[in-house]
């Protein structure tokens, strides 16, 4: 009886150890954040102000970021006739978009003019404006035409900056300010319904990153 007891605790407690690094890995359990100061990187600043509100290029982007976010927008997919979402709903894509136009970017405007002057590049039939810069395959071109691209590599810690836009294969976000144990930085995003966090510890567990971006 006690033998089977203790097989039945070990078992438990394992399935328990397993749900626990689910839990952690999927990030319903938060992960500790550092710094660029605890790996002693220094953080870049931009040396362009667009919007010349005081406040640089990056830093603005990222604080753009953090004050959409800061409102709790749901994940819905929709087109609006506005462009930009009006209502608190949004997808990966307006994460982006939002922390741009804090810069004084306006992405709606600035893909739609890409889009017309390098068409062939896009493959689009019909030009919506409303739309297409809310598309990450549009995204993936844009950037790749008009941002300065930096390496891929997590490994290469400090090239990876709070503002910077990292594009997966489906999806894309912002580059936080804060990272984990390793100085793999955290990625500001809006991937589904169910994300607990928007500012999430995803980036080392990610096989599909095509692009790494700095606006420049």
């Amino acid at each position: 009886m006690k033998k089977k007891i203790l097989i039945t605790f070990c078992i438990v407690f394992v399935l328990l150890l397993i749900l626990i690094y689910v839990l952690y890995v999927l990030n319903y359990i938060p992960h500790r954040k550092y710094s660029n100061e605890d790996f002693n990187i220094d953080t870049y600043i931009s040396q362009v102000d667009k919007d010349l509100d005081g406040v640089d290029d990056q830093t603005d982007i990222l604080e753009g970021v953090r004050n959409y976010i800061a409102k709790k927008p749901k994940y819905k997919s929709k087109y609006y006739a506005t462009g930009y979402p009006d209502d608190l709903y949004g997808v990966c894509t307006d994460v982006v978009a939002f922390g741009l136009k804090n810069a004084g970017y306006d992405l709606m405007l600035l893909v739609n003019e890409d889009i017309k002057n390098n068409k062939e590049d896009y493959n689009i039939e019909t030009i919506d404006i409303n739309i297409d810069f809310r598309r990450v395959r549009n995204l993936k071109v844009y950037f790749a035409n008009n941002a300065i691209s930096l390496t891929t590599d997590i490994k290469n810690i400090a090239e990876w900056q709070g503002g910077d836009i990292v594009i997966f294969e489906n999806h894309i976000g912002i580059i936080s300010d804060k990272r984990n144990r390793k100085g793999i930085p955290f990625v500001i995003h809006h991937a589904n319904p169910y994300q607990r966090y928007y500012e999430e510890d995803i980036l080392e567990y990610k096989t599909d990153i095509v692009g790494h971006y700095r606006i420049s």
